[in-house]
Protein backbone atom coordinates (compact mmCIF):
# COMPACT_ATOMS: atom_id res chain seq x y z
CA UNK A 1 0.00 0.00 0.00
CA UNK A 2 1.63 3.35 -0.88
CA UNK A 3 -0.30 6.91 0.09
CA UNK A 4 -0.23 10.06 -2.64
CA UNK A 5 -0.91 13.15 -0.36
CA UNK A 6 -1.71 16.80 -2.32
CA UNK A 7 -2.47 19.82 -0.21
CA UNK A 8 -4.75 22.39 -1.96
CA UNK A 9 -7.53 24.98 -1.70
CA UNK A 10 -10.54 24.95 -3.11
CA UNK A 11 -12.97 21.79 -2.24
CA UNK A 12 -14.99 21.58 -5.44
CA UNK A 13 -12.53 20.29 -7.19
CA UNK A 14 -11.35 17.40 -5.52
CA UNK A 15 -15.07 16.51 -4.30
CA UNK A 16 -16.35 16.14 -7.58
CA UNK A 17 -13.19 13.92 -8.60
CA UNK A 18 -13.82 12.02 -5.86
CA UNK A 19 -17.56 11.73 -6.61
CA UNK A 20 -17.18 11.59 -10.30
CA UNK A 21 -19.40 8.44 -11.85
CA UNK A 22 -17.32 7.49 -14.72
CA UNK A 23 -14.60 6.64 -12.36
CA UNK A 24 -17.66 3.80 -10.67
CA UNK A 25 -17.68 5.83 -7.49
CA UNK A 26 -18.52 4.48 -4.26
CA UNK A 27 -18.80 6.51 -1.19
CA UNK A 28 -17.70 4.20 1.19
CA UNK A 29 -17.66 6.10 4.38
CA UNK A 30 -18.23 10.16 5.52
CA UNK A 31 -18.15 12.02 8.70
CA UNK A 32 -19.56 15.78 9.30
CA UNK A 33 -21.15 16.26 6.09
CA UNK A 34 -24.35 16.37 4.33
CA UNK A 35 -24.58 13.71 2.12
CA UNK A 36 -27.76 15.00 0.17
CA UNK A 37 -25.71 16.23 -3.05
CA UNK A 38 -22.20 16.93 -3.65
CA UNK A 39 -22.92 20.76 -3.43
CA UNK A 40 -24.20 20.12 0.11
CA UNK A 41 -21.11 17.82 0.77
CA UNK A 42 -18.82 21.25 -0.95
CA UNK A 43 -20.59 23.70 1.28
CA UNK A 44 -20.17 21.43 4.53
CA UNK A 45 -16.34 21.43 4.06
CA UNK A 46 -16.32 25.09 3.05
CA UNK A 47 -18.38 26.02 6.21
CA UNK A 48 -16.00 24.78 8.49
CA UNK A 49 -13.05 25.95 6.62
CA UNK A 50 -14.08 29.56 7.27
CA UNK A 51 -13.62 29.20 11.27
CA UNK A 52 -10.19 29.37 9.93
CA UNK A 53 -9.06 32.52 8.10
CA UNK A 54 -5.42 32.10 8.43
CA UNK A 55 -5.26 28.45 6.95
CA UNK A 56 -4.39 29.60 3.11
CA UNK A 57 -4.66 25.45 2.16
CA UNK A 58 -7.43 23.34 4.34
CA UNK A 59 -8.01 20.54 1.70
CA UNK A 60 -5.75 17.76 2.28
CA UNK A 61 -6.60 14.89 -0.70
CA UNK A 62 -5.05 11.59 0.23
CA UNK A 63 -5.16 8.28 -2.80
CA UNK A 64 -4.49 4.73 -0.94
CA UNK A 65 -3.29 2.48 -3.39
CA UNK A 66 -2.84 -1.27 -3.41
CA UNK A 67 -1.37 -3.85 -5.51
CA UNK A 68 -3.47 -5.84 -8.03
CA UNK A 69 -2.19 -8.66 -6.24
CA UNK A 70 -4.37 -7.47 -3.23
CA UNK A 71 -7.84 -7.68 -5.29
CA UNK A 72 -9.02 -10.55 -3.96
CA UNK A 73 -8.10 -9.62 -0.29
CA UNK A 74 -9.57 -5.94 -0.66
CA UNK A 75 -13.28 -5.84 0.15
CA UNK A 76 -14.97 -2.02 1.14
CA UNK A 77 -15.46 -3.05 4.45
CA UNK A 78 -11.45 -3.28 4.61
CA UNK A 79 -10.62 -0.49 2.66
CA UNK A 80 -12.46 1.84 5.47
CA UNK A 81 -10.65 0.11 8.38
CA UNK A 82 -7.44 0.71 6.97
CA UNK A 83 -8.37 4.25 6.04
CA UNK A 84 -9.70 4.79 9.31
CA UNK A 85 -6.42 3.71 10.99
CA UNK A 86 -4.18 5.40 8.30
CA UNK A 87 -6.21 8.53 9.58
CA UNK A 88 -6.05 8.21 13.01
CA UNK A 89 -2.07 7.38 12.98
CA UNK A 90 -1.71 10.28 10.56
CA UNK A 91 -3.68 12.83 13.90
CA UNK A 92 -6.17 13.61 11.52
CA UNK A 93 -9.04 13.29 13.60
CA UNK A 94 -11.98 15.54 15.17
CA UNK A 95 -12.86 16.53 11.24
CA UNK A 96 -15.03 16.12 8.42
CA UNK A 97 -13.82 14.03 5.71
CA UNK A 98 -15.25 11.66 3.13
CA UNK A 99 -14.18 8.22 1.53
CA UNK A 100 -14.31 7.30 -1.60
CA UNK A 101 -13.28 4.08 -3.58
CA UNK A 102 -12.91 4.28 -7.85
CA UNK A 103 -12.86 1.09 -10.37
CA UNK A 104 -11.34 2.59 -12.94
CA UNK A 105 -8.05 1.18 -12.99
CA UNK A 106 -6.25 -2.40 -12.44
CA UNK A 107 -5.25 -1.68 -8.88
CA UNK A 108 -7.41 -1.14 -5.76
CA UNK A 109 -7.26 2.32 -4.57
CA UNK A 110 -9.62 4.73 -2.73
CA UNK A 111 -9.62 8.23 -1.98
CA UNK A 112 -9.77 10.55 1.31
CA UNK A 113 -10.52 13.99 1.53
CA UNK A 114 -10.58 16.25 4.40
CA UNK A 115 -10.77 19.26 6.23
CA UNK A 116 -7.65 20.51 7.55
CA UNK A 117 -10.03 22.86 9.63
CA UNK A 118 -11.15 20.18 12.30
CA UNK A 119 -14.58 21.01 14.29
CA UNK A 120 -12.84 23.44 16.98
CA UNK A 121 -11.58 25.41 14.24
CA UNK A 122 -8.44 24.27 14.82
CA UNK A 123 -5.28 23.54 12.06
CA UNK A 124 -4.82 19.76 11.60
CA UNK A 125 -0.30 20.06 11.12
CA UNK A 126 0.73 18.51 7.98
CA UNK A 127 4.23 19.23 9.10
CA UNK A 128 6.81 15.94 7.78
CA UNK A 129 3.36 14.45 6.86
CA UNK A 130 4.36 12.34 3.95
CA UNK A 131 7.51 10.85 5.42
CA UNK A 132 4.97 9.76 8.46
CA UNK A 133 2.57 8.69 5.90
CA UNK A 134 5.41 6.18 4.14
CA UNK A 135 5.91 4.48 8.04
CA UNK A 136 2.18 4.06 8.48
CA UNK A 137 1.99 2.26 4.96
CA UNK A 138 4.69 0.19 5.75
CA UNK A 139 3.30 -0.80 8.94
CA UNK A 140 -0.22 -1.20 7.59
CA UNK A 141 0.91 -2.90 4.86
CA UNK A 142 2.85 -6.02 6.75
CA UNK A 143 -0.42 -5.62 9.56
CA UNK A 144 -2.86 -6.50 7.33
CA UNK A 145 -0.27 -8.80 5.37
CA UNK A 146 -0.54 -6.86 2.12
CA UNK A 147 1.49 -6.81 -0.87
CA UNK A 148 4.34 -3.67 -0.57
CA UNK A 149 4.70 -1.86 -3.88
CA UNK A 150 7.40 0.50 -4.41
CA UNK A 151 6.13 3.80 -5.48
CA UNK A 152 7.80 3.63 -9.25
CA UNK A 153 7.70 0.18 -9.39
CA UNK A 154 5.45 -0.39 -12.54
CA UNK A 155 7.78 2.15 -14.35
CA UNK A 156 9.63 0.40 -17.19
CA UNK A 157 13.11 1.44 -16.53
CA UNK A 158 14.50 -0.84 -19.15
CA UNK A 159 12.34 1.41 -21.36
CA UNK A 160 13.80 5.36 -20.03
CA UNK A 161 16.40 7.23 -21.55
CA UNK A 162 18.69 9.72 -20.17
CA UNK A 163 18.09 11.29 -17.83
CA UNK A 164 15.27 10.20 -16.22
CA UNK A 165 17.47 6.63 -16.45
CA UNK A 166 20.25 8.18 -14.00
CA UNK A 167 17.65 9.49 -11.92
CA UNK A 168 15.83 6.20 -11.10
CA UNK A 169 19.26 5.18 -10.41
CA UNK A 170 19.84 7.64 -7.84
CA UNK A 171 15.93 7.18 -6.43
CA UNK A 172 16.86 3.02 -5.71
CA UNK A 173 20.17 3.79 -4.00
CA UNK A 174 18.57 6.84 -1.84
CA UNK A 175 15.87 4.37 -0.93
CA UNK A 176 18.14 2.35 0.47
CA UNK A 177 20.76 4.11 1.40
CA UNK A 178 18.92 6.59 3.78
CA UNK A 179 17.41 4.48 6.50
CA UNK A 180 20.72 2.44 7.15
CA UNK A 181 21.91 5.80 7.53
CA UNK A 182 22.28 8.42 10.83
CA UNK A 183 24.19 11.23 9.69
CA UNK A 184 24.81 13.24 6.00
CA UNK A 185 28.62 11.57 6.08
CA UNK A 186 27.37 8.45 6.27
CA UNK A 187 24.97 9.14 3.21
CA UNK A 188 27.57 10.61 1.25
CA UNK A 189 30.32 8.19 2.08
CA UNK A 190 27.70 5.28 0.98
CA UNK A 191 26.52 7.03 -2.35
CA UNK A 192 30.21 7.48 -3.80
CA UNK A 193 30.60 3.89 -3.51
CA UNK A 194 28.16 4.13 -6.22
CA UNK A 195 29.18 6.76 -8.06
CA UNK A 196 27.18 9.13 -6.93
CA UNK A 197 28.14 12.71 -5.78
CA UNK A 198 26.88 14.87 -3.09
CA UNK A 199 26.61 18.74 -3.11
CA UNK A 200 24.64 21.24 -1.28
CA UNK A 201 22.63 24.52 -2.18
CA UNK A 202 23.01 27.96 0.46
CA UNK A 203 21.18 30.31 1.02
CA UNK A 204 22.20 33.28 -0.46
CA UNK A 205 25.78 34.41 0.87
CA UNK A 206 24.92 32.68 3.80
CA UNK A 207 26.67 29.17 5.23
CA UNK A 208 22.76 28.13 5.60
CA UNK A 209 22.09 24.94 3.62
CA UNK A 210 18.81 24.93 2.09
CA UNK A 211 18.69 22.52 -0.72
CA UNK A 212 21.02 19.10 -2.02
CA UNK A 213 22.01 17.94 -5.20
CA UNK A 214 22.92 14.65 -6.65
CA UNK A 215 24.98 14.15 -9.44
CA UNK A 216 25.73 10.66 -11.59
CA UNK A 217 27.03 10.19 -15.07
CA UNK A 218 26.78 13.88 -15.63
CA UNK A 219 23.47 14.58 -14.91
CA UNK A 220 22.78 16.42 -11.25
CA UNK A 221 19.29 16.48 -9.79
CA UNK A 222 17.31 18.25 -6.90
CA UNK A 223 16.86 15.69 -4.28
CA UNK A 224 13.33 16.80 -4.20
CA UNK A 225 12.86 16.81 -8.12
CA UNK A 226 14.06 13.01 -7.46
CA UNK A 227 11.46 12.42 -5.06
CA UNK A 228 9.93 14.52 -2.42
CA UNK A 229 11.10 12.35 0.41
CA UNK A 230 15.03 13.13 -1.01
CA UNK A 231 15.12 17.11 0.19
CA UNK A 232 17.49 18.24 2.23
CA UNK A 233 14.87 19.22 5.14
CA UNK A 234 13.01 15.69 4.70
CA UNK A 235 16.31 13.53 5.01
CA UNK A 236 17.41 15.45 8.01
CA UNK A 237 14.22 14.16 9.17
CA UNK A 238 14.56 10.87 8.37
CA UNK A 239 18.20 11.02 10.30
CA UNK A 240 16.90 12.15 13.18
CA UNK A 241 13.66 9.09 13.01
CA UNK A 242 16.89 6.53 12.66
CA UNK A 243 18.75 7.82 15.47
CA UNK A 244 15.68 8.17 17.78
CA UNK A 245 14.56 4.35 16.56
CA UNK A 246 18.24 3.28 17.68
CA UNK A 247 18.04 4.73 20.81
CA UNK A 248 14.74 3.02 21.67
CA UNK A 249 16.27 0.06 20.71
CA UNK A 250 18.62 0.32 23.40
CA UNK A 251 21.92 -0.07 20.64
CA UNK A 252 24.32 -0.33 23.50
CA UNK A 253 26.34 -3.31 22.62
CA UNK A 254 27.90 -2.77 18.91
CA UNK A 255 27.03 -0.19 17.19
CA UNK A 256 26.96 -0.32 13.53
CA UNK A 257 29.18 2.98 12.90
CA UNK A 258 31.23 4.93 15.45
CA UNK A 259 28.72 7.88 15.78
CA UNK A 260 27.55 10.58 17.74
CA UNK A 261 24.60 9.71 19.13
CA UNK A 262 23.15 13.52 19.43
CA UNK A 263 21.41 14.08 15.63
CA UNK A 264 22.01 17.92 16.44
CA UNK A 265 25.25 17.74 17.25
CA UNK A 266 26.21 15.41 14.28
CA UNK A 267 24.63 17.63 11.60
CA UNK A 268 26.56 20.34 13.16
CA UNK A 269 29.44 18.78 12.91
CA UNK A 270 29.15 17.88 9.28
CA UNK A 271 27.81 21.33 8.89
CA UNK A 272 30.95 22.32 9.75
CA UNK A 273 32.96 20.25 7.53
CA UNK A 274 30.87 21.46 4.31
CA UNK A 275 31.80 25.49 5.86
CA UNK A 276 35.70 24.15 6.11
CA UNK A 277 35.74 22.52 2.63
CA UNK A 278 33.62 25.05 1.10
CA UNK A 279 36.47 27.85 2.56
CA UNK A 280 38.81 25.46 0.75
CA UNK A 281 37.53 25.97 -2.28
CA UNK A 282 37.12 29.52 -2.76
CA UNK A 283 40.51 29.98 -1.41
CA UNK A 284 41.69 27.90 -3.78
CA UNK A 285 40.16 29.34 -6.83
CA UNK A 286 41.09 32.58 -5.38
CA UNK A 287 44.79 31.45 -6.11
CA UNK A 288 44.16 30.32 -9.65
CA UNK A 289 43.28 33.60 -10.46
CA UNK A 290 46.03 35.49 -9.58
CA UNK A 291 47.49 36.96 -12.40
CA UNK A 292 51.67 36.03 -13.26
CA UNK A 293 53.36 38.73 -13.72
CA UNK A 294 56.14 38.36 -16.20
CA UNK A 295 59.77 38.59 -15.09
CA UNK A 296 62.05 40.70 -17.41
CA UNK A 297 65.16 40.65 -18.13
CA UNK A 298 68.23 43.22 -17.32
CA UNK A 299 67.83 46.17 -14.96
CA UNK A 300 65.12 48.56 -14.81
CA UNK A 301 65.94 52.08 -14.81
Amino acid sequence: MIAKIVIGQGFKGVVNYILDKSKGTELLHSEGVRLKSPETIIQSFVSQAEMNHRLKNPVDHISLNFSAQDCDKISNELMVKISREYMKQMGISDTQYIIGRHHDKEHPHLHIVYNRVDNNGHTISDRNDRFRSEKICKELTQKYNLYFALGKENVKEHRLREPDKTKYEICHSLKTIIPQCRNWDQIIEDLKSQNIGVTFKFKGKTKEIQGVIFTKKGYSFNGSKIDRQFSFSKINYQLKINNDQLQREGQQNKPSRNVQPNTVNVLGDFLYKVEKYDDYNKKKEEMTNVPQIKRRKGFRM
